[in-house]
């Protein structure tokens, strides 16, 4: 995840729009910035520099492309070996790099560096994820990429902070979610740590910064000044903790597993049916009385189980209670009978019949693209809605290097200098 060596990174070409308040806005690849049917995109006419890696930032960037930004993704020479999250062509790196434009450059060498450069004059926002070492020994970190454009947004996301005796440390997603306490509250009782099935931290941290990122362009447009943005792995897991970390920091309750149960709210939980499990949330008094109207209705009398504070107490009696009546019915038939009084219930899936249900059908979380080399694909939609701007995916990730002549074309440079980079004569 965000501890890396410089050692891959991409990018993009671009054009000149009007000037606003001073900015330049880079678009030559108007296509990404327009809906199909002409509708400009939040994002249109901003430029992003994207040398991060792994997951957690390109999930901040991924944002960004999505809708409308002109990303670039800056790339070291291409060695060959495979990457962090997969070869080019494979599902993941397809998901997290789309929509974005590749150049090569080598960021060690004077020439790369300096069309490097070229490009952070023309640029709205930079992210990048490299441990702090890394970025300064390049010459292209925060304090002096500023010099060079007072404008830039530039976001970083790390394992463990900018600064602090963890600076140093790699840091990954499961690092993160053991040192935040998050897989201290996974699992089953007695069950040891476990970790969540996702890569929860890393998607946090580039979710949070990419909102950093927008936060930070809505000052500048009132400050005509840019600034660094950053988070970090066990910041942003920790954050997550929400309640949990709320309940010990003011009460001092240490919570600890309950599997598949909700740690305050009963009845809240996975229960058995004759087909399969269901979750269930009833955990407000409305709600618990509509469960046991429609499950069994002699728990009203029990004096026991009355409120909120009483049922928590007996959770277990509770719940193997409901799991003995809702082993006798299907999973259908729950879901029919509890949604007709409102209480929250739901299938468990497996991801094979995530996307069979209607209603992810019908929110289109899996656009399908024409990819040059691997055909039509399904890729992972936006959760993002924007009133009269329909989601869109314009395109894959594309082959290292595939736009480095363009952009080097689009700064200035003639045929000699850009083979001074490329170390080879344009075609």
């Amino acid at each position: 995840m965000e501890h890396y060596s410089s050692h891959d990174w991409d990018i993009a070409g671009c054009g000149i729009a009007p000037a606003r308040r001073g900015i330049i806005v880079i678009a030559t690849d108007t296509s990404s910035q327009h809906h199909p049917d002409g509708a400009p995109l939040p994002l249109a006419g901003l430029l992003v520099l994207d040398l991060t890696l792994a997951r957690a930032g390109p999930t901040c960037v991924r944002h960004l492309a999505d809708w409308g930004a002109d990303v670039i993704r800056v790339q070291p020479p291409d060695t060959g070996d495979e990457e962090v999250i997969g070869r080019r062509d494979g599902s993941d790196y397809q998901n997290m790099h789309r929509g974005k434009r590749v150049v090569t450059l080598d960021l060690k060498t004077a020439t790369g560096h300096a069309a490097f450069i070229e490009l952070v004059k023309r640029a709205d926002v930079l992210v990048e994820n490299m441990r702090a070492p890394v970025k300064h020994r390049l010459g292209i970190d925060w304090e002096a990429l500023r010099e060079v454009n007072p404008r830039l947004v530039y976001g970083s996301i790390s394992g463990f902070g900018q600064t602090g005796p963890y600076t140093q440390r790699a840091g990954v997603d499961q690092i993160a979610q053991g040192m935040s306490g998050l897989m201290s509250i996974t699992g089953a009782p007695g069950g040891g740590p476990m970790r969540v099935g996702i890569a929860v931290a890393d998607l946090t941290s580039g979710n949070l910064l990419a909102l950093a990122i927008m936060m930070a362009l809505y000052q500048r447009d009132r400050t005509g000044i840019g600034r660094w943005v950053h988070t970090s792995l066990l910041e942003s897991q920790i954050f997550m903790l929400d309640f949990q970390a709320a309940r010990y920091l003011q009460s001092g309750v240490v919570p600890v597993q309950v599997g598949n149960d909700h740690p305050t709210a009963v009845p809240t939980g996975v229960f058995p049916t004759s087909d399969g499990h269901i979750n269930i949330g009833a955990s407000s008094s409305k709600q618990w009385a509509n469960l046991c109207k429609i499950v069994e209705p002699s728990w009203l009398d029990r004096s026991d189980w009355q409120s909120q504070a009483d049922r928590s107490r007996d959770r277990a009696t509770v719940h193997d209670a409901i799991a003995a009546k809702t082993a006798e019915h299907t999973t259908e038939y729950w879901v029919g009978a509890f949604e007709e009084v409102g209480i929250p219930c739901g299938p468990i899936y497996g991801i094979d019949e995530v996307f069979d249900d209607p209603q992810v059908r019908h929110l289109d979380m899996t656009p399908e693209i024409e990819h040059e080399r691997i055909g039509r694909m399904k890729l992972i939609g936006s959760p993002l809605n924007f009133d009269g701007s329909p989601r869109q995916i314009t395109e894959g990730a594309k082959t290292t290097g595939v736009d480095t002549v363009e952009v080097l074309r689009w700064i200035g440079y003639d045929d000699e200098r850009i083979e001074a980079v490329t170390g080879a004569l344009p075609a």
